[in-house]
């Protein structure tokens, strides 16, 4: 088998073994922990393609998720929009938000972006919690209208149809990326990374690139985050916290910076093991420390993450 065919045939092996999953697993709970992780995979895997792919230290990434809730929120309960239509514009408005984040970050480099991203994220926590009698203030927004098929409401049949939507939105949220980083364009994004001051000189505007990847990184952020206050039908301001910020960026570092699929394979595995860890008892709260162990070590014996040594055994697996 060729590197090229075990490329498509491995994503195409773990895509099957999720489609059957609903088939021998039936409990809620389960598929509750599946479409959270099918949520934070979106997260990393678009952050990646910011942070691994482009070099821009973006610790702001997370305000997209949050503009995606509370603009899925606000349009589905408050204006009476559709969910459907809520969960899109939820990705729009977060491309928005991503384009007034990168105008005064495209010419900055190193720490000075991550101070001006993350103060961003801050800025935007600060008017959801002021602007009460839109948001809901620190007690956020409950009751938000559901996903709908017709008659069909997606969280019967133990929430069958919100695995799907998730692991559907997740697959063209991956394709996305493929094709982004697969592209010229993608290829531009990586010279930027690796060697600025070359890729200037051979003509890339290195200002552009920032700007564009800041733009294509927030859309299906806010997709997710749009997805994510329908299905648990809340918006919080929890979404914009360091907790939440902290999670998806181990997810992204665990899974490996620079490819597409580690941090979605990271996601999976760090859902489910933060799960684990909550129901032992002792662990509620230690196990985040657990996990920022596992990454430092990660990052410690094998830099370019789990993916980094599947790497080693084979090759191909890498993206």
């Amino acid at each position: 088998m060729t590197p090229t065919v075990k490329n498509v045939a491995l994503p195409l092996i773990c895509l099957a073994l999720l489609l059957v999953v609903p088939a021998v697993v039936s409990d809620s709970y389960t598929r509750h922990l599946f479409i959270i992780a099918f949520i934070y995979a979106i997260i990393a895997s678009n952050w990646n393609l910011s942070l691994g792919h482009c070099g821009v230290f973006n610790f702001g990434h997370l305000t997209f998720f949050g503009v995606g809730v509370y603009t899925a929120a606000i349009a589905a309960k408050t204006l009476g929009v559709s969910p459907w239509i809520s969960i899109l514009s939820g990705g729009v408005t977060a491309a928005l938000a991503a384009f007034i984040i990168a105008a005064p970050v495209a010419r900055l480099k190193g720490i000075y972006v991550v101070l001006v991203t993350f103060a961003f994220s801050q800025l935007a926590m600060q008017l959801v919690l002021s602007q009460s009698q839109i948001t809901g203030g620190a007690e956020g927004m409950v009751r938000i209208p559901y996903l709908k098929l017709g008659d069909y409401s997606f969280i019967r049949d133990y929430k069958l149809g919100y695995y799907y939507a998730g692991l559907a939105l997740l697959s063209v949220s991956t394709l996305f990326l493929i094709a982004v980083t697969r592209s010229p364009f993608g290829k531009s994004l990586t010279a930027v990374r690796d060697a600025e001051d070359y890729a200037a000189s051979r003509g890339i505007s290195v200002s552009r690139q920032r700007i564009l990847v800041l733009i294509l990184s927030a859309i299906f952020t806010g997709f997710a985050g749009g997805f994510y206050a329908i299905y648990l039908r809340v918006a919080s301001p929890e979404v914009f916290g360091f907790g939440t910020l902290s999670l998806a960026l181990s997810m992204v570092l665990i899974g490996g910076t620079g490819t597409t699929f580690g941090p979605i394979v990271a996601a999976l595995a760090l859902t489910f093991a933060t799960e684990s860890l909550a129901g032992i008892r002792g662990f509620e709260e230690a196990r985040f420390i657990v996990i920022a162990v596992a990454m430092i070590l990660v990052l410690r014996v094998a830099p370019g993450g789990v993916l980094g040594i599947l790497d080693r055994l084979l090759p191909s697996a890498r993206q």
